[in-house]
């Protein structure tokens, strides 16, 4: 184990230093189960951010072809996070994953495969996003148009 393993695992996860090193530790230098180890942990950290209040956010956008259109309310708690690109960034593979799978409802959204990876959902794409931010993020409601 490297320092380079070390700025490769935080480049790609977003991960902290030192828990990108206990990963690569615990998964005993194998990138591939660093990698998975950080995600079960966020996704550990992001269920326990569930009950915090999301009193700021905002809107995304999508047209695809213009034929297809979405309107996303993405929340979160602070409006330091709803200015973060990481956010901004998730609005927009959420928009994209509505256009593309016409869910009917958040519920279905979140257990929907990510049309981008499918060895994750939406809500685990949702759970990263809370990891790295610190924040909870939930997706308030959203609505779709086709032609």
């Amino acid at each position: 184990m490297t320092a380079e393993d070390v700025k490769k695992l935080r480049d790609m996860t977003g991960a902290g230093m030192m828990d990108a090193k206990r990963a690569l530790e615990e998964a005993n230098g194998d990138f591939d189960k660093a990698v998975e180890v950080i995600r079960e942990k966020g996704i550990a950290k992001a269920d326990k951010k569930a009950e915090r209040v999301t009193g700021a956010g905002g809107f995304t956008t999508y047209i695809h072809g213009e034929r297809i259109a979405v309107l996303l309310e993405l929340r979160c708690e602070t409006d330091f996070v709803a200015r973060n690109d990481e956010f901004k960034n998730l609005g927009k593979e959420i928009a994209l994953q509505i256009a593309a799978m016409d869910p009917s409802n958040v519920e279905e959204l979140l257990s929907q495969a990510f049309i981008k990876d499918q060895n994750m959902t939406v809500e685990n794409l949702v759970k990263g996003v809370i990891a790295k931010t610190g924040e909870n993020i939930q997706i308030g409601r959203f609505c779709r148009y086709e032609l």
